[in-house]
C-alpha cells in the first residue's frame, strides 16, 4: 500500500493549486500580532454561533448583524485586495480601516436597535451612510473570498432597482430611490441580512463545523482507505476508488475544487499508473467530486437554503431523501462509464500488495459513526441544528477512541478555528445573494421573469409538454451560465428566485423544481468552459484542462439528465409516490444508464459500431423518460443490444479459439 500513498504534489502544491482555483482559499498567512487577532476572532465567531445554536439564535436582525460583522471583519484581514499580495503574509493598512468598518457595521443593528425599531424605516443620515458602507463593504468581501462573476451581478441588479423606468418591455418597474434602496438592503430582513444570511448564520455555520471536526479525526484519510478496500481490485479499481472516495469526501467538503485537488492527490496518480490517460484521470476525479454535493446526508449549503426557500414544513430530511435516489444514479453512472473504459483499454484492478489491510480499515470503521449518528438525528424529526451539535459532541466522544483519531483540546480549539474560517466566504456570498433577492422582492422581478420566459417558449413550441422542456432547457442553460465561477450557494438563489418560479407556475413541484437548478448550479463546476473543477484536476493530472472538462461532462452526462426525469416523474423524489414505482423508475433508469455509459464510451462486451452506439444512447434516453411506451420500447431495445453484444463476442471467442488451436 505504501506505493500507492505516495502523492506526486506536496501538501504546499495541493494548497496553491487549490488557491489558484478556488477564490475561497486564497487567504493570506499572517503570523506576529495580526496572526493572533484573526485567531481568537475565529475563535470568538465560532463561540458565538455555538452558544446561539445551543441556547437558541437571537432576533433575525441582530443574529445575521453580528454574523456579518464577524464574517467583514475577518474576511478584510484575511484576504487581500489582489491575489498578487498573498504571499507576503502583511495585512495592508486599508484593510484593517475596512476590517473596523466591518465590526461598525456589524454592530450597529445591536447598539441601535431600539431606536431603529422606534422609527420604523425613517432613516437618520447616520443609519444610511452606514447603511451605505455596508453593501459596499459586502461587495467588496464577495469579490476577495468568491470572485467577480457574483458581484457583477449583485451589482446589475442594484442598476435595475434604480433605473427601473428606463428598463425596457415587461422589465420596466417605478425604480428605488438610493435612500429606498439602502434601507431595503441593510433595515429590512428582505436585503442583505435577509434569508439566505440567515440560514448561514444558523444552519450552514453548524454544519461546517461539524465538517471542521470530521476532518480533525482524520476520516478524510480513512475514506481513501475505504475506498481502496471496497472498489481497488475490481476492473480499472483506482477510478472506481476516485468515484467512491469522492462521493464520501463530500460528506465534509463544501468545495468542488477542494475535494478535487485533496482526492485528486492520491486517486488520479493511481489511475495514470493503471493506465488511464492523464485527461480521462482527471476528469473522472472532477466528476466524482463535484457530485460530492449532490449526495446526502450532508449536501452543498445551498440544499440548507432550500429548506427557507421552500417553505411549507419541508424539513431538510425531506431535501435529503428526496435527492438520495438521483445521487446514487449520477455516481452510477460515472461507475458504469470507468468501468467501460477499463474494459476497453484492458486495465486491471489493484494486486493484493497494493491493498491496504482489511483489518486495519476494518479497525477505523468507527470513524463514520459520526455521518451515521447525524442521519438518524435528522430521520427523527430534530431540527438541523440541534443534529449538528450532537454529531459534533459525537465526533468529539468518537474520535478518542484510538489515539491517531483523538481530537484533543488543542484540536477542539482548531476545529473551532477551522469552522469559522470555512464560513466566511458562504457568509460573504450569502450577503451578496441577499442584495439579489431583495431587488427581486422589491422589483418583482422573479415573476416578470417567470412569466417571460413561459411566453417566449409560447412562442416557439405548442403543446404543454414541449412547452415545459424548452422553458427547462432555457433554465438549465442559465444555471450552467451563473454556475461558471460562482459558488453554489449564490448561484442556487439567484435561479431559486428568478429561473425556478418559471417552472412551478408549470405545475411542477416545488422541490422539484428547486432541485433542478440547485444540481445544474453544482455541475457548472466541471461545464466547459469554465470548469473549475476540472481545471483543478487537469493541474494534478497534468493534462489538458478544457479536454479534461469535456471528458468530465461526458462522464457526468447523468447530472444532464436526471433533473429532467425528477421534474416529468416526481416519483424520482419520492414524491407522492409508492413503492412498486421506485422501484420501477430506479430500475429503467439504472438500466438507462447502462446503455448511454456503453454508448458513450463506445464499448460493452466488445467494442461497439457506430449504429450500436447510437441505438444504446437512444434506448437509456427512452428508459430514462419517465413513461411506460417509453420504458417498454427502450428494454426491448436494450435487450436486442445485449443479446447481439453476447452472441458477437462469444462468436468471436470461439472463432479466435479456433484460430489458435490450427496453430
Amino acid at each position: 500500500m505504501s506505493e500507492l500513498k505516495e502523492r506526486t504534489l506536496s501538501l504546499e502544491e495541493q494548497q496553491e493549486l487549490i488557491e489558484k482555483y478556488d477564490p475561497e482559499a486564497g487567504m493570506r498567512k499572517l503570523n506576529g500580532i495580526m496572526g493572533w487577532i484573526v485567531f481568537f476572532g475565529l475563535l470568538a465567531f465560532s463561540l458565538f454561533q455555538v452558544y446561539t445554536a445551543i441556547d437558541k439564535p437571537l432576533m433575525a436582525q441582530l443574529q445575521r448583524s453580528i454574523h456579518l460583522g464577524f464574517a467583514l471583519a475577518l474576511i478584510f484581514l484575511l484576504f487581500p485586495a489582489r491575489k498578487k499580495n498573498l504571499k507576503k503574509g502583511k495585512v495592508a493598512w486599508y484593510d484593517i480601516v475596512l476590517s473596523i468598518l466591518g465590526v461598525v457595521v456589524g454592530s450597529y443593528w445591536p447598539i441601535m436597535m431600539e431606536d431603529l425599531v422606534m422609527r420604523v424605516g425613517n432613516l437618520t443620515p447616520m443609519d444610511y451612510y452606514v447603511g451605505l458602507a455596508a453593501i459596499v463593504l459586502v461587495l467588496e468581501a464577495t469579490r476577495r473570498t468568491v470572485g467577480l462573476p457574483i458581484t457583477i451581478i449583485a451589482g446589475l441588479f442594484m442598476i435595475y432597482a434604480l433605473y427601473g423606468p428606463y428598463m425596457p418591455g415587461f422589465l420596466a418597474h417605478r425604480g428605488l430611490t438610493l435612500d429606498r434602496l439602502v434601507q431595503t438592503m441593510f433595515f429590512t430582513t428582505e436585503g442583505i441580512l435577509g434569508t439566505p444570511l440567515g440560514v448561514s448564520s444558523t444552519f450552514i455555520f453548524v454544519f461546517l463545523l461539524f465538517g471542521a471536526f470530521l476532518v480533525r479525526t482524520g476520516v478524510g484519510e480513512y475514506f481513501n482507505d475505504l475506498s481502496v478496500a471496497i472498489a481497488g481490485k475490481r476492473i480499472g479499481g483506482p477510478a472506481k476508488v476516485a468515484i467512491f472516495s469522492s462521493a464520501l469526501q463530500g460528506t465534509i467538503s463544501g468545495s468542488s475544487v477542494a475535494n478535487v485537488v485533496t482526492s485528486g492527490a492520491f486517486t488520479i496518480p493511481m489511475m495514470k499508473r493503471l493506465g488511464y490517460q492523464k485527461d480521462f484521470a482527471g476528469a473522472v476525479e472532477a466528476a466524482a467530486s463535484t457530485g460530492g454535493q449532490l449526495m446526502p446526508p450532508i449536501m452543498g449549503a445551498a440544499a440548507f437554503l432550500m429548506v427557507e426557500f421552500i417553505g411549507g414544513g419541508i424539513t431538510y430530511w425531506d431535501i435529503a431523501k428526496a435527492a438520495a435516489i438521483p445521487a446514487v444514479l449520477y455516481f452510477a453512472g460515472i461507475w458504469i462509464m470507468t468501468h467501460f473504459e477499463a474494459k476497453r483499454l484492458g486495465l486491471r484492478g489493484l494486486t493484493d500488495e497494493e491493498m491496504p489491510s482489511l483489518k486495519e480499515v476494518l479497525k477505523k470503521l468507527y470513524l463514520l459513526i459520526p455521518i451515521l449518528a447525524i442521519i438518524i438525528l435528522l430521520m427523527s424529526d430534530m431540527s438541523v441544528m440541534r443534529a449538528a451539535l450532537w454529531s459534533i459532541l459525537i465526533t468529539v466522544v468518537v474520535s478518542e477512541i484510538r489515539k491517531e483519531s483523538r481530537i484533543g483540546i488543542r484540536g477542539f480549539i482548531d476545529a473551532l478555528v477551522d469552522g469559522a474560517r470555512t464560513a466566511l466566504s458562504v457568509a460573504a456570498a450569502t450577503a451578496c445573494a441577499g442584495i439579489i433577492v431583495g431587488v427581486v422582492t422589491k422589483t418583482g422581478l422573479g415573476l416578470k421573469m417567470a412569466t417571460g420566459l413561459i411566453t417566449f417558449a409560447g412562442t416557439l413550441v405548442s403543446g404543454a409538454d414541449a412547452k415545459l422542456i424548452l422553458t427547462l432547457i432555457f433554465t438549465m442553460i442559465a444555471s450552467l451560465i451563473l454556475g461558471m465561477g460562482s459558488p453554489t450557494t449564490a448561484n442556487y438563489v439567484i435561479t431559486s428566485t428568478i429561473a425556478a418560479p418559471a417552472i412551478i407556475l408549470m405545475g411542477v413541484p416545488d422541490l422539484s423544481a428547486h432541485l433542478f437548478v440547485f444540481y445544474f448550479g453544482i455541475i457548472a463546476d466541471i461545464t466547459p468552459p469554465v470548469a473549475l473543477a476540472a481545471f483543478a484536476a487537469a493541474g494534478v493530472s497534468g493534462g489538458e484542462p478544457i479536454r479534461t472538462g469535456v471528458i468530465s461532462a461526458k462522464l457526468a452526462i447523468a447530472a444532464f439528465i436526471i433533473p429532467y426525469v425528477f421534474v416529468l416523474s416526481p416519483e424520482m423524489l419520492l414524491i407522492d409516490t409508492t413503492i412498486p414505482e421506485i422501484i420501477w423508475v430506479v430500475f429503467t433508469s439504472f438500466t438507462g444508464m447502462i446503455a448511454i455509459g456503453a454508448g458513450m464510451i463506445g464499448y460493452w462486451f466488445r467494442k461497439l459500431f457506430w449504429y450500436e452506439r447510437a441505438a444504446g444512447i437512444i434506448a437509456g434516453l427512452l428508459l430514462i423518460y419517465p413513461e411506460s411506451i417509453s420504458d417498454m420500447v427502450g428494454l426491448g431495445l436494450f435487450a436486442t443490444l445485449l443479446v447481439l453484444q453476447i452472441v458477437i463476442k462469444n462468436k468471436d471467442t470461439h472463432t479466435e479459439q479456433s484460430v489458435k488451436g490450427s496453430l
